[in-house]
């Protein structure tokens, strides 16, 4: 299906982790991503006055951590912390460059911040469109910034009236927005208030454009690198299965796709079922890794 178009992948942080290693020699240092939680803690020691909780349930989750950072030290600041965080060169998945290598077309959604999947289409000279929700513009409401295919800036465009032509080219979405090479069009959906900003956006249709609602009929989700135990993807998979519903997807939005989750909780699988994804217990690599065979 993949190969035919007929597959929208949706990427989570797993999928840009997937390549973490225990291994390595400690003065060699890591070459893969910092997770969320490891950002977490960068921003909550850098901090000033300190963060104020030494519990892991504080600790470890990003959007609250980033909440505190930014009231006290204020959002360029972060920024820029995030940026040199994340400029860094690291490895890609093999995840990534097998969407690279699809022959078709295709509409990926993600919302990780890295540029590992841009990369993926960059070395075999596949073109791609890049769109970004603009979390930090805020003059930019109800608007995407689009980068077209080789453009060195985007353009900022309404969500409801993007015009991009998904059948010639990869569109690559960024729902959380993304590190870019110039500091200026970083956007991070990354603190609380930036997450109720972003689903308030995604209920009012104008955080997805209008043209990617109508791309959903009579395809599913493949969701890679996901856990529904992050209160927001579910209310985008609530959002995104309204949608197959008004497109008139023939199954009447029942099914919407499939997850790939090594190991979910009882809870998890109950979620997953409950909003029509079917989940399989599957380590990332070893989908990944099987389906590049097939």
């Amino acid at each position: 299906m993949i190969r035919y178009g007929m597959v929208i992948p949706f990427l989570g942080a797993g999928a840009s982790l997937a390549v973490r290693r225990t291994d390595r020699e400690a003065e060699a240092g890591p070459t893969y991503l910092p997770s969320g939680k490891e950002l977490a803690h960068v921003l909550a020691a850098r901090a000033r006055p300190e963060f104020p909780s030494k519990d892991a349930y504080d600790l470890d989750d990003l959007a609250k951590v980033a909440s505190w950072y930014v009231t006290n030290n204020g959002r360029q600041t972060m920024r820029v912390i995030l940026h040199d965080l994340l400029a860094g060169e690291y490895e890609r998945s093999p995840l990534h460059d097998l969407l690279a290598a699809s022959p078709k077309p295709q509409l990926i959604f993600t919302t990780n911040y890295d540029t590992l999947l841009e990369e993926a289409f960059v070395r075999v000279a596949k073109p791609y469109d890049l769109v970004v929700y603009p979390a930090d513009r805020a003059e930019a409401a109800n608007a995407v910034l689009w980068w077209e295919h080789g453009a060195a800036e985007p353009k900022e465009v309404l969500a409801s009236t993007l015009d991009i032509d998904l059948e010639s080219r990869s569109v690559i979405y960024k729902m959380h927005g993304t590190l870019a090479s110039d500091l200026r069009w970083d956007n991070f959906v990354i603190t609380e208030d930036d997450y109720v900003r972003f689903l308030a956006q995604l209920a009012s249709d104008a955080a997805v454009p209008a043209r990617f609602y109508d791309h959903l009929e009579g395809r599913n989700f493949l969701f890679l690198g996901y856990s529904l135990r992050d209160w927001n993807l579910r209310v985008v998979l609530h959002t995104l299965r309204l949608a197959r519903q008004e497109a008139g997807s023939a199954d009447g939005g029942a099914s919407i796709g499939w997850a790939i989750q090594h190991k979910p909780s009882p809870l998890e699988r109950a979620l997953w079922r409950a909003r029509g994804v079917s989940i399989y217990d599957v380590p990332l690599d070893a989908f990944v890794e099987q389906l590049a065979a097939a």
